[in-house]
């Protein structure tokens, strides 16, 4: 078990988090017609805009209560009021959602008071869903507030009464997975006849796509309709640790069972989410997921020559964290290095000594002293990069050095092999650009790195056989 410690110094050198209320707006982009506010200074909502424009190279829709002095010190319900009418007016979107800021939050404004004064006061307001989620950025980082702002949206929407759909799925995915890896998700998921509904669904929004008409809120994800139906599934579906509550909340209010899944990265854990669609649907593994299966065992098997004792420094949320080096270390890398933003369940789990909850001056001098092979967090880390002459292969947000972010697929046993291919050929070209006398394996122990392939690899279910139910 790994030792989870905290960072002591009195203020973060090239900070490796992001804040909660970045966070919580990222997960309203993943809702169709929404426009995502952030309740605070314009200086919180022009840096949200920025990193996600530069990440994803897209359009982004956030709005911003605008607070100045004289309000910050008064209150902000004129200034939440002005916006909401202005929102409601101009964009004319489906849902509001706010996201408070450290700012409101250490005034103390009452949003959800504010909230029903407005609606009160404004009866056109009524044809709006308005959902709040108290995010202040000085605690937790930007995997906690994308977790809130599940919760509150599966806690606070009115449910439909509907019939059950017992083809329907919830799939509540974690912040740590892109657009191109909810959309493998879905494609696995239909091909066993099931019908899924991602909440949130950044797929749908930020895959990187043109609209044939100009929008001014989100131009995809997921229905206002569809989130009104979550209670009609037959199932629920939680990708990551940090979509336990929400997926607990919805269990509690529609009676809906869930099962979670730490991590859809690797063999094994690509191996349970398949079973579990075969015992959801009663169907057989389709054909195309078993020779996806057996192409990922060969690129295990490819890439153990070339990632087998690699030392490697992981810095990145504690999700993508769990879900990145928990796979490496199967394929017999060493996590050398680990450091996260937030607390998690899963850190003191990870195959290392100790996972430090730091930034990212952190994670350079960590990687330094452990003598690391590869460094992985996303594009701020390029520096640390260069002072140690060592690859850096980029992971989670934001990713303003390349093209192509939203496209990523690291899941399942397709995208599996993505990371398998990208890695080994990263570490090829370390070898090309500065001599096999820098390679970290010995040539003797190569065939013997082989050896961290799973012995026994389970089949998966074929037609025919007896599927049990799905657990809770």
């Amino acid at each position: 078990m790994a030792l989870v410690t905290e960072s002591k110094k009195a203020c973060a050198v090239n900070p490796l988090k992001m804040s909660q209320p970045l966070g919580a707006s990222y997960a309203f982009m993943g809702l169709e017609s929404c426009m995502p506010m952030m309740h605070g200074s314009q200086g919180c909502t022009s840096f949200g805009v920025v990193l996600l424009v530069r990440h994803f190279k897209e359009a982004i829709p956030l709005q911003t209560t605008a607070m100045n002095e004289v309000t910050t010190i008064l209150g902000g319900y004129d200034n939440l009021e002005k916006a909401l009418l202005n929102i409601r007016s101009r964009a004319k979107p489906a849902i509001i959602a706010i996201c408070s800021t450290g700012l409101t939050e250490t005034k103390g404004d009452d949003v959800d008071g504010y909230i029903r004064l407005a609606r009160q006061k404004h009866p056109e307001l009524a044809d709006t869903e308005i959902v709040y989620v108290s995010t202040p950025d000085y605690v937790g980082a930007f995997q906690d507030g994308w977790a809130k702002a599940v919760k509150m949206l599966v806690s606070t929407l009115p449910v439909l009464d509907v019939e059950k759909r017992p083809k329907q799925v919830n799939v509540l995915p974690g912040c740590h997975l892109t657009p191109g890896d909810l959309e493998e998700l879905r494609e696995i998921v239909e091909s066993f006849g099931l019908q899924p509904v991602f909440v949130p669904d950044v797929s749908g929004s930020l895959d990187g796509h043109i609209p044939e008409q100009w929008l001014g809120t989100t131009i995809g994800g997921t229905p206002l309709a569809e989130l009104r139906r979550l209670g009609a599934a037959a199932h629920t579906l939680a990708i990551g640790e940090q979509m336990r509550p929400a997926a607990q909340a919805l269990a509690d209010r529609c009676g809906v069972p869930f099962t979670l899944f730490d991590r859809l990265t690797g063999l094994s854990a690509s191996d349970a989410f398949v079973k579990t669609l075969a015992e959801l649907s009663g169907q057989p593994v389709p054909a195309k997921l078993r020779r996806q299966r057996s192409q990922l065992v060969d690129a295990m098997l490819d890439g153990h020559f070339h990632l087998g004792n690699v030392k490697v420094a992981i810095a990145a949320e504690p999700d993508l964290l769990w879900s990145t080096g928990m796979f490496l270390a199967e394929m017999g890398m060493e996590l050398g290095v680990c450091v996260t933003t937030t607390s998690s369940p899963l850190l003191e789990k990870l195959p290392t000594s100790e996972v430090l909850i730091g930034d990212l001056e952190d994670f350079e001098r960590s990687a330094a002293a452990a003598g690391c092979d590869l460094l992985m967090t996303h594009s701020h880390g390029r520096q640390a990069a260069q002072r140690l002459a060592k690859p850096l292969f980029r992971i989670g947000i934001p990713m303003f050095d390349r093209v192509g972010n939203a496209h990523i697929c690291h899941v399942g046993y397709r995208g599996t092999r993505n990371l398998v291919y990208a890695v080994g050929n990263l570490m090829i070209d370390q070898i090309a650009h500065h001599g096999p006398q820098d390679w970290p394996l010995p040539a003797a122990s190569r065939v013997a790195a082989v050896a961290h392939v799973p012995a026994r690899i389970e089949r998966l279910p074929k037609p025919g056989d007896q599927l049990a139910p799905a657990s809770a």
